[in-house]
């Protein structure tokens, strides 16, 4: 059943913002069960039949939109074709897999009366793109989610920490002028010390889960003519922040030390995770599981509770060309989320 559906979502572009015909299907097949569901957007979601709100709520989240294909694909990114005990096709990997494994953990769970926890089910939107229509968007409509599992590609190892992201847009100001002539003031070379800050500069406290600070510069761009002294260079940073720092005083420490202008796209990524003495992790401990602090972003930085990231795949496998898992990782994966569910 499980393959079947994520065959079927592999078909259907959903791209982020274009998630609509998947939401869709996802819709249809819990209505085939008799299971209601709730949509917001390109959001759908559903509780467990005997949700008690006297009782805490865990929330099985993953996302149903994709990246594009990337360029180097050898296959029809949409055919979902099976070969050599793989599936192959777009999003199968990332997040098709977790999705459609968290999906079959909450139909296990669904009807049982007597449960710990209620269990709510959501699948999402725009999780790619970090966009306000996704799992942020259905907050305030879900019912109060006490602690999350993210359904994302780890091997089945379980993130207890993940890092924030801030994205900054930097634009070091000259004066323009003739090349030929000792005029002008280049603005590549004012940029050239600021850039040289990001990439040497270390944030002196280091967490235990996540390490330290990375910043990377990433995107230039500066001039129109050869034969022209720039009036501006801008160029991108990349940061990725551990629990030691809040996003503001990332962007503080920045402004003190460069001359550049610094505009953060949005101050919303946090990093985020989870005590270890948490059930989820006591649990996951039980199961032997492998315990990490993740580098990439998810949805997780936009889930305000305690949470996780876990499921099958590979994360290496993500936005590659002719992305696959394997069969055997989804069956993995539907009795690891179940046996960490049956553990708390």
């Amino acid at each position: 059943m499980a393959v079947e559906l994520l065959q079927q979502l592999i078909s259907i572009p959903s791209f982020s913002k274009e998630e609509n015909k998947t939401a869709s299907l996802i819709e249809d097949f819990f209505k085939h069960y008799d299971i209601l569901t709730e949509r917001k957007g390109n959001n759908v979601w559903s509780k467990n039949k005997f949700f008690d709100a006297s009782k805490p709520t865990l929330l099985l989240n993953s996302h149903h939109d994709t990246v594009k294909p990337n360029p180097a694909y050898t296959r029809d990114p949409f055919e979902g074709k099976f070969e050599d005990g793989k599936l192959y096709g777009l999003g199968s990997n990332d997040a098709g897999g977790p999705l459609v494994s968290l999906l079959m953990t909450f139909f296990y769970f669904y009807g049982e009366n007597d449960l710990k926890y209620n269990i709510v089910f959501a699948a999402t939107a725009e999780e790619e793109i970090s966009g306000t229509g996704g799992v942020e968007l259905i907050w305030n409509d879900l019912p109060k989610i006490d602690f999350a599992i993210v359904g994302e590609p780890t091997l089945l190892d379980m993130a207890i920490a993940e890092k924030g992201l801030l994205v900054l847009d930097c634009t070091a100001r000259g004066k323009a002028g003739h090349s030929a002539r000792e005029e002008g003031v280049n603005a590549i070379y004012e940029a050239l010390p600021d850039i040289e800050w990001f990439k040497t500069f270390q944030f002196p406290k280091e967490s235990t889960t996540l390490g330290k600070v990375k910043m990377s510069v990433t995107v230039i761009s500066a001039g129109q003519a050869h034969n022209q002294v720039p009036p501006e260079c801008k160029f991108t940073v990349d940061c990725r922040v551990t629990d030691s720092y809040s996003l503001e005083e990332i962007l503080e420490e920045v402004k003190r030390n460069v001359k550049c202008e610094v505009t953060p796209r949005s101050l919303r990524l946090r990093a985020s995770g989870i005590d270890e003495n948490h059930p989820l992790v006591i649990s996951a401990k039980k199961l032997a599981l492998n315990l990490y602090g993740s580098p990439t972003t998810s949805d997780q930085a936009l889930i305000p509770v305690p949470s996780v990231k876990m499921g099958p795949g590979d994360s290496a496998r993500s936005h590659s060309a002719d992305e696959f898992i394997y069969l055997h990782e989804i069956e993995e994966g539907i009795d690891a989320y179940i046996a960490l569910i049956e553990n708390l």
